[in-house]
């Protein structure tokens, strides 16, 4: 075997035939007008052949000039027309979803070989692809240059749908899930390149794996505004996605979200407050112990933001919770139980551990379910071993929970009424306001107080307020 053949067979690739790199090589040499031997010409066409070559498809980012990798066949859209600027003749492009046990992306095909794969193209197929990737509608696409089927090639991953959240995964399509709709998101509109409105919404649904984001766009985004939390309902036909390094369940024309008789329980593992880590991202479930008032302020930008702040507990410890954006304003109080799903945890005041809830944050209140422990546990009246927050729906989405629980509730509300606050004095009258630094406090009192002074409140807190017993 002469070197270009040994160097053609290092390459392991079937995109380009033997007889096609000699060719390459001849080319090469003429071209560099004999600078370069057959050898080095073949050195450098393999090197040329080989750049842009990724191992998985989580190795593709857009930017990249061009990537060759092979992936399996999970969904084929439809085929669309369109014109282009200056020609007569329409052109045609097809979408493919593929993906690798890595991860999937989504593959355009265009023209000829978009209509050709709509007419011969399978689910499962595998395709060893090479094109150019970048950040399309939906995130991460790669335009082909070439698509082919490779039959020589395994990868094992299925194409058909999940039935949990904990079994979702990158590039699935066609699933069907059922889940309780824990919260919902109003409806956003965008604009689209070609200058069309396009709508989106969202709901999260959890089961008794997990949670799960669900998007729903254009027509399908009014399915947010038709279910209330603790519904439970069932997603057809949805895709798996990525967004922000976490998987969501996407529902366009062709799925659909539709309310269902059956029972189903959100029951996802928490993390014990005691045990949380700074730096880490968690979810938590407890009790209300206290409120704060919400509270605006200005952003950099001149925006105005808005942030309330709550103190958690749950039978290991309490936490301090920073609800930001829309979540301050929920009718939240203590003694509401709250689920907490990918909280941040921080430094807060005084080196204590702070949680901090936002956009991407799942708040659901758990009207009395189980904090801090299993139904199992609860039904045995054991301390949690666990960490399990449960949340119990129907058709008619209302929650369940133990007696047991509810007392256990009541009983943390009663031990956490007497209290004691330091703070200024930022409005007098009814009610006296203080402020820390980090937080105000309602105080009614009939103490004679002064703006700017410094105070301690002892007493019983009574809703979001201090019903003061001494002011000193």
């Amino acid at each position: 075997m002469g070197e270009i053949e040994t160097i053609y067979e290092d390459l392991e690739t079937e995109d380009v035939s033997l007889e096609e790199f000699r060719q390459a090589v001849t080319e090469k040499v003429e071209q560099m007008g004999g600078l370069a031997d057959e050898e080095t010409a073949a050195m450098l066409i393999a090197h040329d052949l080989t750049q842009g070559q990724v191992e998985t498809i989580a190795d593709i980012q857009a930017g990249m000039e061009e990537v060759r990798f092979v992936g399996k066949v999970i969904s084929i859209g439809s085929i669309r027309t369109f014109e282009r600027d200056g020609e007569a003749e329409e052109g045609h492009v097809l979408n493919v979803e593929v993906a690798d046990e890595t991860g999937g992306v989504r593959v355009a095909l265009w023209d000829g070989q978009a209509v050709g794969a709509a007419e011969t193209l399978e689910r499962g197929e595998v395709l060893r692809v090479a094109g150019t990737p970048k950040d399309g509608y939906g995130g991460l696409e790669v335009s082909a240059n070439r698509a082919e089927p490779d039959d020589s090639v395994t990868i094992d991953i299925s194409v058909e749908g999940a039935s949990t959240a904990e079994a979702l995964t990158l590039g699935q399509s066609e699933v069907t899930l059922q889940g309780v709709v824990l919260e919902t998101d109003e409806i956003r509109t965008f604009g689209r390149d070609d200058g069309t409105e396009g709508r989106v919404s969202n709901l999260t649904l959890g089961d008794e794996t997990g949670r799960v984001r669900v998007t729903l766009w254009d027509e399908k985004a009014d399915l947010a505004a038709k279910f209330d939390p603790g519904t439970s309902v069932e997603v057809i036909d949805g895709s798996v996605r990525e967004r922000d390094g976490s998987l969501e369940l996407h529902v366009g024309a062709q799925g659909a979200v539709e309310e269902i008789d059956a029972s189903v329980e959100f029951a996802p593992a928490t993390t014990p407050i005691a045990e949380l880590e700074l730096d880490t991202v968690a979810d938590i479930a407890g009790v209300i112990r206290s409120a704060d008032p919400k509270r605006t302020f200005e952003r950099e930008d001149g925006s105005e933001g808005q942030v309330r702040n709550v103190r958690l507990q749950d039978q290991s410890d309490d936490i301090r919770v920073a609800m930001w954006g829309d979540l301050a304003d929920r009718g939240l109080g203590p003694g509401d139980e709250l689920y907490l799903g990918a909280v941040e945890i921080s430094d807060g005041w005084q080196e204590d551990l702070e949680a901090s809830a936002g956009w991407r944050s799942t708040v659901v209140q758990l009207e009395g379910a189980a904090t801090a422990r299993s139904a199992e546990t609860a039904t045995q009246d054991q301390p949690p071993t666990d960490g399990q927050a449960t949340l119990g729906a129907s058709a008619g989405g209302r929650s369940t929970a133990t007696e047991e629980t509810a007392s256990s509730s009541e009983r943390a509300v009663a031990e956490s009424t007497l209290t004691e606050f330091t703070g200024t004095v930022v409005q007098t009258g009814d009610p006296v306001v203080l402020d820390d630094g980090e937080q105000t406090c309602l105080v009614e009192t009939s103490s004679g107080v002064e703006l700017g002074q410094e105070v301690t409140v002892s007493g019983r807190l009574d809703g979001e307020r201090i019903i003061a017993e001494t002011i000193r």
